[in-house]
């Protein structure tokens, strides 16, 4: 009974997202309502005896949850800014004009523009910017609109887990208390594993166009954006793998293209390429940024005295949070921001109007990412999500490994977002770890890995990215039958990996 209780807020969710259409933040509000009378008349929760009394017990969970969404929305805001100053200073355009110029073959283009363009944008920005920016850009190179979509979602992907500078990261170090590094090298490497079959997916997909067939492109793409995006995740962290594996493997996979169009293997785009100062002006922000994320994580010294400032509270005990404001990415986005425009000359006025659209576009973000706080804080301290746990552990037992990025990938589906899923379902992996003995190191980056790939399946994500070229509500079905393969399989193997690696012992618990 009191699991069933447990599990009615999250099934409720779920009904009202995918059966009514609601909102993230308006079906988490419900969620909410309902998980309120199951903490108190189910599981008897009022709080710590230090609170005295439950509205101030109700008032520290809103805290905890209010300080957490702050710490996000320090590095999802800067990271808007840059992406709204990019597209009104025309980087973005001459970013895609670079790109474009490299190849005419069409299953070579949509590697360059949905896999390293759109990783490259969920590196920057996230919260749909690279379907966004991307599927555009498809329809116009001859794709039909529900291809490109699929194909945008598709390319993106693997890049998830770190999508605007680590953002999907942060709930999950404040859920578990693991290093963001390990956890960044952990998840980073089963995407490394299963990354290419992203990679062929869009490779196949571009199949209808034309173009060189084989598995030569899709692999070197593949391994041109994945190793450099496993070894920053491993030795520096989370914030840069996406945003550097998309630049660095970019730079080598245009220059695997323009060695093999001279040796007459592929074809020369023919549309008009920027100059290479033009080019240079477009990355400076993201250079900017790398250059303050490598120096402030790689740098001995300086990384400590910036981390020594941290900001630490706690209520009753049991409600905590902390915040290192010169170490977080939210600083050195900004940091890059600023000193990205200034090389290249920017008004104060763009700065101004990009500061201004990027907060336009916080407040659906916002209100569904606290609710969704809430909503995870309150069944932690209520017990909740141990009674869930529990219950998966006796139902499922050893094979839960087998549906840890599944159940990463459902959150994602039913809320729209690799972070929303992390900050619901995270506890969830936490507490089954400890329950069945698992490691919890893996068990949180099967959930990344999960929360990540749930992105190409998601609903909302469809329906987003087919607005940008015309795609009516109607045909979500007709993206969703070419992204659901590709789902399976990278699902499949995710949880058989994740089994294995269990099975080999190779993660302490």
């Amino acid at each position: 009974m009191a699991t069933l209780a447990a599990l009615a807020p999250i099934l409720l969710i779920v009904a009202l997202m995918i059966g009514a259409r609601w909102s993230a933040g308006a079906a988490g509000l419900a969620g909410l309502a309902a998980a309120l009378p199951v903490a108190l008349l189910v599981f008897g929760w009022r709080g710590p005896e230090a609170a005295g009394g439950l509205p101030w017990a109700l008032g520290a969970v809103a805290a905890e949850a209010g300080f957490a969404a702050a710490l996000i929305v320090w590095t999802v805001y800067p990271a808007l800014c840059i992406h709204e100053l990019q597209l009104a200073s025309g980087a973005t355009e001459v970013i895609r004009r670079g790109l474009a110029r490299l190849s005419d073959d069409p299953r070579i283009a949509a590697l360059l523009v949905a896999w390293f363009f759109g990783l490259f944008a969920e590196g920057a920005a996230g919260f749909g910017t690279p379907v966004a920016l991307a599927a555009p850009i498809l329809v116009t190179m001859g794709f039909s609109p529900a291809r490109a979509v699929a194909l945008a979602l598709l390319g993106h992907a693997a890049g998830v887990s770190f999508g605007a500078v680590g953002t999907p990261v942060q709930p999950q170090v404040a859920a578990t208390g693991l290093d963001a590094t390990a956890l960044a090298g952990v998840t980073a490497g089963l995407h490394a594993v299963l990354g290419w079959i992203l990679a062929l997916a869009v490779h196949r997909m571009a199949r209808p166009l034309g173009g060189r067939a084989g598995l030569a492109w899709p692999m070197a793409a593949a391994t041109a954006f994945l190793l450099p995006f496993t070894a920053i995740a491993v030795f520096v962290g989370p914030e840069l793998p996406t945003l550097g594996g998309a630049l660095l493997g970019g730079a080598a996979f245009a220059l695997f293209v323009h060695r093999s169009q001279k040796r007459g293997s592929g074809q020369a785009g023919t549309a008009e390429g920027p100059s290479p100062r033009a080019l240079r002006q477009a990355v400076y922000p993201y250079l900017a940024l790398l250059a303050l994320i490598l120096l402030t994580r790689l740098v001995p010294p300086l990384r400590e005295a910036l981390s020594g400032l941290d900001w630490s509270w706690s209520l009753f005990g049991d409600f905590t949070g902390s915040f290192q404001p010169l170490y977080h990415p939210g600083t050195l986005l900004l940091l890059g921001l600023l000193a990205g425009g200034l090389l290249r000359g920017t008004r104060k006025a763009a700065f101004a109007e990009a500061a201004t659209k990027a907060a336009a576009r916080m407040p659906k973000v916002l209100l569904a990412l606290v609710v969704m706080l809430i909503l995870a804080r309150l069944m932690v301290h209520a017990g909740m999500i141990e009674a869930l746990a529990q219950a998966a552990a006796d139902m499922l037992g050893g094979a839960w490994p087998l549906l840890a990025p599944a159940t990463g990938a459902l959150g994602t589906f039913v809320t729209g977002s690799a972070t929303a899923s992390n900050i619901l379902l995270t506890d969830l992996q936490r507490a089954t770890a400890a329950e069945l003995g698992l490691p919890l190191l893996l068990m949180a980056a099967a959930q990344g890995l999960g929360a990540a790939i749930g992105n190409v399946i998601c609903p909302h994500n469809i329906v987003a990215g087919g607005a940008t070229v015309g795609l009516a509500g109607r045909d979500t079905g007709a993206v969703l039958r070419l992204t659901l393969p590709y789902f399976a399989l990278h699902a499949a193997l995710g949880g058989a990996l994740v089994l294995a690696l269990v099975a080999l012992g190779v993660f302490a618990q």
